[in-house]
């Protein structure tokens, strides 16, 4: 198509897409690109609200409730691993349903696991009933994926890094946003009254479904396109990938999830004393995801991402030192570095999903624009799986600390597992990206100005 041709509509499908092009992307692609990003970041960031809910329940489950705390980890990592599991099929609902309509449906669905948690939370509620409840947040851990498998959709190579970090890292502070309702609550209420912040989600959910409907649309050229991701499963990039977005997001999320009832089991916080302190991680590692995204646009995923690693590493390092000393100032520097790492690393990461996938499809051979579309196609289908198996390593990390706590009392056995797998992943990044890196994009493509065409 040409650059002055304007996205033809359907109702709110979008038949002609190419951003590419930077004409179209001047007079029209970037306009409503940015516009789908922004009703995106808003549903994306009550889905993560939600599925983090249990790490802020634990937090209201006094003696009354009697439930230990490997019983409050499990809460948590069943919540963990729904939403991972759910990051697959949400990935083809983009493509069979379009995206602006999946959004509208994700959305809604929402209002199932608050509602069953305003119904049930309270003391005498069985476990089994609270373990079924908090399996129900995971579908707000799915809509990440579909999130992010549209929005990639919409910018082209050289803005996603930029575009993908901020509408995950946007998406992301729905995590540190619940846990400072949750102050909030207990603060002015006390622990005792969870009901008024499961009340306050239900119009905000409501909010998010209907500027969806009204403000987003859905792309035609990424419709009815479930080979995309079985190409995607085939590609061994897209395991790679997974590995080491256990190491990013697995860690984001399960820190996240888990933080507030460390803080309680091992240093003995309270319920008020470890909400006011819960958020500060969850809260910077969101915030910097998209300086992650733009760091790994200007200088190279791989090169960002294994930096990350290594930092995270002498973080986990502090942590371990702390946790044996019982040093809860020098613990919270440690971790509060491992939450800021980690996020950045979320954006250095999936920015270099697109990028590995168009170099692979200028190196078999197609011209620029074809390799584009192949890139697009390809990433955007790799997303949820990548985003799945990232979110299955939140799952081990509560699993970790559970069982940590439950053989010594304390988590540094788990820091110290941690700490091994963060050397491993710098290992893979490097030995993979760095060492071999794949094939680069032709340097009639690159610029100064976008260095990251030129690697991952």
């Amino acid at each position: 198509m040409t650059g002055t041709t304007a996205p033809r509509r359907s109702g709110r499908w979008i038949e002609r897409w190419d951003p590419e092009d930077e004409t179209f992307w001047k007079e029209t692609g970037e306009k409503t690109a940015r516009r789908n990003l922004l009703y995106s970041v808003f549903s994306e960031h009550i889905g993560f609200s939600i599925w983090s809910l249990w790490s802020v329940m634990v937090l209201f489950m006094g003696p009354a409730y009697g439930i230990d705390p490997a019983g409050k980890f499990f809460l948590i990592a069943t919540a963990t691993c729904v939403g991972a599991l759910v990051r697959v099929p949400y990935t083809f609902a983009v493509a069979r349903y379009g995206g602006r309509n999946w959004t509208v449906v994700s959305a809604l669905l929402l209002l199932a696991p608050t509602l069953a948690a305003l119904l049930v939370m309270e003391p005498g509620t069985s476990y089994g009933t609270f373990l079924a409840v908090a399996a129900l947040t995971g579908v707000g851990g799915g809509n990440f994926a579909s999130s992010m498998t549209n929005i990639n959709a919409f910018f082209p190579l050289r803005k996603k890094g930029w575009a993908l970090g901020l509408n995950a890292g946007g998406g992301n502070i729905g995590v540190p946003v619940v846990q400072l309702a949750a102050l909030l609550v207990i603060a002015t209420a006390g622990a005792g009254h969870p009901r008024l912040l499961l009340a306050a989600y239900l119009p905000l959910i409501l909010l998010a479904a209907g500027l969806a409907l009204w403000r987003m649309d859905n792309l035609a050229p990424v419709r009815n396109d479930a080979g995309a991701v079985r190409d995607a499963a085939r590609e061994r990039h897209t395991w790679i990938m997974a590995f080491l977005y256990v190491g990013t997001f697995g860690s984001f999320i399960g820190y996240s999830f888990a933080f507030g009832l460390v803080l309680q089991t091992q240093f003995g916080r309270t319920p008020l004393q470890a909400a006011s302190l819960t958020f500060i991680g969850p809260l910077l590692g969101s915030l910097v995801r998209p300086v992650g995204g733009a760091l790994a646009d200007r200088f190279g995923g791989a090169r960002i991402t294994l930096a990350g690693f290594v930092a995270m590493a002498a973080a986990t390092g502090v942590v371990v030192l702390a946790s044996v000393r019982e040093s809860l100032p020098v613990f919270l520097a440690g971790f509060v570095a491992l939450f800021v790492l980690s996020g950045a690393g979320n954006g250095s990461t999936y920015k270099m999903i697109p990028g590995i996938f168009q170099a692979k499809a200028l190196a078999r051979g197609l011209d620029p624009e074809a390799a584009a579309a192949e890139g697009r196609r390809l990433s955007g289908a790799s997303m949820g799986l990548i985003g799945a198996v990232g979110a299955l390593g939140g799952l081990a990390i509560n699993l970790v600390f559970r069982a940590a706590f439950l053989g010594s009392g304390s988590g540094t056995t788990a820091f110290v597992t941690f700490l091994g797998f963060y050397a491993a992943c710098c290992a893979v990044t490097w030995a993979v990206y760095l060492r071999r890196p794949v094939a680069p994009l032709p340097s009639t493509t690159a610029t100064p100005a976008n260095p990251q065409l030129t690697s991952v």
